[in-house]
């Protein structure tokens, strides 16, 4: 079959020409997952297609005792083989809930006991936070009946927490799990407008998302973001015999790698480990002179401390990149 390259970014994405224009394809989720793993496919999309879809939404987020309802998926991209890398372009996150939740849990959390992390001083409250989202998406206002402020209104900026593509081999991997096939990565940078990529491990690639974030500061610190609901819309592209090891993002301003492990000195070396491997190969830096732009101009976000693994975000601006040949 003819093949016609497209340049997003600077990555070149290869798709196949039936479906180089691409088509639109609207999905209604309705059913979540606890684990990213090889399963039946909900949707069978071509690379080059766009998936206007959504993320489940459950009681959970204002506050009642209801279940989490898990990630949404999978896709099944056709052509995607193991050794591939998969490419999913966020168009749009948009709230479509009223509330949004955050607090304090037994599960998860930075700065108190958890059941993974127990200490002798008794452990922290458990305390639910509904937000009040705006009909507009916008912003989001929390009561603070017990302190100074009684009030407070923030701007949003909608995240996925997770996507993924199913783990290698015949894993069944726990939702709030970060690694090298995405998951519940938690970074404020899966935003619209930026490109992410991920491995393939399996035909099909079998794509997961959700966990979306109305907000969330880096770290996320006590184990949520603003947890809510939202429509949204991705394109979906397929780089053929190309292997990465970690996530890669991009967007206007950066390249960026997510690394995930414990301790978290191990997720800011996988990440910056990847970043120098990536500027090597594929953007013709010497090693140890990358190394040195890197340790000079680079970036490092934390995205989460509470999940099984750490992520960290590391970061090169395109504007130290050599110009993308045409």
């Amino acid at each position: 079959m003819i093949k016609k390259a497209i340049l997003t970014g600077t990555i070149l994405t290869i798709f196949t020409a039936s479906a180089a224009a691409g088509g639109v394809l609207r999905f209604k989720a309705t059913k979540g997952w606890q684990t990213y793993c090889v399963r039946k496919a909900v949707l069978t999309v071509n690379p080059g297609d766009t998936v206007e879809t959504n993320t489940l939404y459950s009681e959970w987020f204002a506050g009642k005792d209801a279940p989490w309802p898990g990630e949404a998926g999978p896709i099944f991209v056709r052509g995607a083989e193991p050794g591939d890398t998969l490419v999913v372009r966020i168009l749009k996150i948009r709230p479509n809930a009223p509330v949004g939740r955050s607090g304090t849990s037994r599960t998860y959390g930075s700065l108190v006991a958890t059941e993974s992390t127990p200490m002798l001083n008794d452990p922290a409250p458990i305390k639910t936070f509904v937000w009040a989202i705006a009909a507009d998406g916008r912003s989001a206002a929390l009561d603070l009946p017990k302190s100074a402020m009684k009030r407070v209104r923030a701007d949003l900026e909608p995240m996925l927490g997770r996507l993924a593509t199913a783990p290698p081999e015949d894993e069944a991997v726990p939702g709030g799990v970060p690694s090298t096939f995405g998951g519940n990565l938690d970074t404020p940078e899966l935003r619209e407008g930026t490109t992410v990529y991920l491995p393939v491990y399996h035909p099909g690639a079998c794509l997961y998302w959700g966990d979306v974030h109305a907000l969330q500061g880096d770290g996320e610190i006590t184990g949520s973001g603003i947890e809510t609901s939202a429509d949204v819309a991705f394109e979906i592209g397929l780089i053929k015999k190309k292997t990465i090891d970690w996530p890669r993002l991009e967007n206007a301003e950066f390249i960026m790698v997510a690394g995930s492990a414990r301790p978290l000195i191990d997720a800011f070396r996988i990440a910056h480990v990847e970043m120098v491997k990536w500027l090597e190969s594929e953007y013709g830096f010497d090693r140890w002179e990358g190394l040195q732009i890197l340790s000079q101009v680079g970036k490092a976000e934390i995205a989460n401390v509470v999940d099984p693994n750490y992520t960290v975000i590391a970061k090169f601006p395109k504007k130290y990149l050599p110009p993308v040949k045409r």
